[in-house]
């Protein structure tokens, strides 16, 4: 397809442990490598429940009755099942972060390696923007996405200088957002720094951590006993946020134990260790490199 390589593909879909005659659901379909791999180890009854917001995606759906494509945030997973009259799954995947196809076209604004419109929107329905984050958001808000989502030490300083800069005219591109920020950008290594700004950024625009939260809080209710939620993460913002919940049940990571001192949770830890891709993968898949694979069983 072309469209984007999946990561850690085997050991992901290897990890939903899948029934032929079982219902899946693929929460990123991207440009459906997952999915056509969930496919193959389907039977002719199994059936799969592919999401993805971002309307490029649905030009990939394969023509096989047993895909349902819901053209959506995944925050809504319990919705769309309850309208495709699905009480519960048997297996949940997601692969999280940005996909290598929107990286790749200059015009959506999630590169900074192309002159483009400060855009980020991974659904173009959305009416947030980088471009009207960086314009209207406030010093204190500015302050919040690049510490939090960003990671970043500097993270008043930067706010600063956006500020400073809009104020003489509009921030409307990446080559706009990188003069501005020109000062702090490290000689030896700016893509580093960079990343870490867009980052930021694209969580911000998309509200990516609200959608984690919610939809982590979704699928102990939407698997069945025994099913398996498979996430891989980018960064260490959404991976903590995934380990805690498998761990513990919770957001939080806060360990709830009976009286026995036996921990509480509605999860089993299938690889306590995190997974990651091979040395040859991240060879051919330079994209693979940072990301982590955990796996956890409905109990």
């Amino acid at each position: 397809m072309g469209y984007h390589k999946p990561v850690l593909l085997h050991e992901s879909v290897n990890g939903l442990d899948i029934k032929p005659k079982g219902c899946y659901v693929d929460l990123t379909f991207g440009g459906g490598g997952h999915s056509l791999e969930v496919l193959k180890k389907l039977g002719k009854n199994g059936r799969l429940i592919a999401f993805d917001q971002d309307q490029d995606a649905e030009a990939n759906v394969p023509d096989d009755k047993r895909i349902i494509f819901v053209g959506a945030n995944f925050r809504y997973l319990k919705n769309y099942l309850r309208y495709y009259s699905i009480d519960s799954v048997d297996g949940i995947l997601a692969d999280l972060g940005i996909s290598s196809h929107q990286i790749d076209r200059p015009e959506r604004g999630f590169s900074f390696k192309s002159d483009a419109l400060l855009d980020m929107r991974m659904d173009m329905r959305s009416e947030k923007s980088a471009m009207l984050v960086l314009n209207s958001y406030t010093y204190e808000e500015l302050v919040r996405i690049f510490r939090s989502y960003g990671e970043l030490k500097n993270a008043s300083a930067l706010a600063n200088a956006i500020i400073r800069r809009r104020e003489e005219a509009k921030l409307e591109t990446t080559v706009d957002l990188e003069n501005a920020l020109l000062r702090f950008i490290p000689k030896g290594q700016p893509s580093k720094f960079l990343a870490r700004v867009y980052q930021a950024l694209r969580i911000e625009v998309n509200r990516e951590m609200e959608a984690l939260q919610e939809l982590l809080i979704q699928t102990t209710d939407c698997l069945k006993n025994g099913g398996r939620l498979v996430v891989i993460t980018y960064h260490s913002i959404e991976d903590r946020m995934v380990k805690n919940y498998m761990r513990s049940g919770n957001l939080e990571g806060d360990i709830q134990k009976d009286f026995y001192g036996n921990v509480q949770s509605p999860w089993k830890l299938i690889n306590r260790n995190v997974i990651t891709p091979p040395p040859e993968e991240i060879e051919l898949n330079n994209r693979a490199r940072s990301a982590k694979l955990r796996i956890a069983e409905r109990m």
